[in-house]
């Protein structure tokens, strides 16, 4: 059953001026959270903000610049943010990049691997102290389909033995998924009431779609309608993830329909050794050590 009355709660989302992250910014600011949108280019952010208060005129919202691909930009948001605010009760690491050319974050890692999943894991470690002092707060970190088939190369992170723009974005929603799977087990271990899910959007018709050369061809976009989903369903799982108060961490939620791609939120076991414990041991460790964060449990 989704939590309805959100008077009083504070969420961050990453990425929320566009796509999922926007259409989850919306609800949860209709349902009367506080919601601060994360976002890297401070124009678009606003004109988000905008656009939901010409819906909602009480709406509470927030913009904060982050810039995912800056370890010391994801640094001085949560100062600010902590300097501000004395609870967090959702974060929804939602933002990404999606099948770029070959790139470096200013910190020198894979575009993909470092936006999508580094970030997230150094925004989170950053926010524990704040998650943990926070009753039924709750992480909820964006996967996708793309992690099927996928693994980690632990060999070439970075890309300089070879980079393959889809295989890499694979990787990342990969490391995302099981970045949230161990969390919520490290929060149970060490009895922190916080839950971690991890969820996707199926295919959904986003801005994440411009296949890294700019806006999507006509052509494209018309056989997208037939495989994927508007942005408010796409969002659905963001949305059940963070609300839903059957959810006792560690599930992944995805659409109910045929491949996942389409439907109403639903959980879904990911493929048998996805959840492999020396991997995500294994990864857990090597995120601590790229970032330089050692999570506070």
């Amino acid at each position: 059953m989704l939590i309805e009355n959100l008077s009083g709660k504070t969420v961050i989302v990453t990425g929320a001026n566009s796509g999922i992250g926007y259409e989850a910014a919306k609800y949860l600011s209709e349902k009367g959270a506080h919601v601060i949108l994360a976002v890297r280019n401070e124009q678009k952010g606003k004109a988000a903000v905008d656009s939901i208060l010409q819906e909602n005129h009480i709406a509470s919202l927030e913009m904060m610049k982050l810039d995912l691909a800056d370890l010391n930009s994801i640094h001085q948001f949560t100062t600010a943010f902590m300097e501000k605010y004395c609870s967090l009760d959702i974060l929804i690491n939602n933002a990404g990049v999606m099948i770029p050319p070959f790139g470096k974050t200013k910190d020198g890692f894979e575009l993909q691997f470092g936006s999508n999943h580094l970030s997230h894991f150094a925004l989170t470690g950053l926010l524990l102290p704040i998650l943990k002092n926070t009753s039924g707060s709750r992480v909820v970190t964006l996967s996708s389909i793309a992690h099927r088939g996928a693994s980690i190369d632990f060999d070439n992170l970075d890309g300089s033995k070879g980079y393959k723009a889809m295989k890499f974005y694979g990787q990342s929603k990969l490391a995302n998924l099981l970045f949230a799977k161990e969390l919520d087990h490290r929060f149970k271990k060490n009895e922190i009431e916080t839950i971690s899910v991890a969820c996707h959007p199926g295919i959904s018709n986003t801005n994440l779609f411009h296949l890294g050369k700019g806006e999507t061809p006509k052509y494209l976009k018309g056989l997208m309608r037939f495989f994927s989903q508007p942005a408010e369903m796409g969002a659905l799982p963001t949305i059940y993830s963070a609300l839903d108060d059957s959810l006792s961490g560690g599930e992944y939620i995805g659409p109910d329909g045929k491949g996942n791609r389409k439907g109403y939120p639903a959980i879904e076991i990911p493929g048998p050794g996805v959840f492999n414990q020396e991997t995500m041991t294994r990864l857990w460790t090597v995120s601590e050590e790229l970032t330089g964060l050692q999570y506070d449990f």
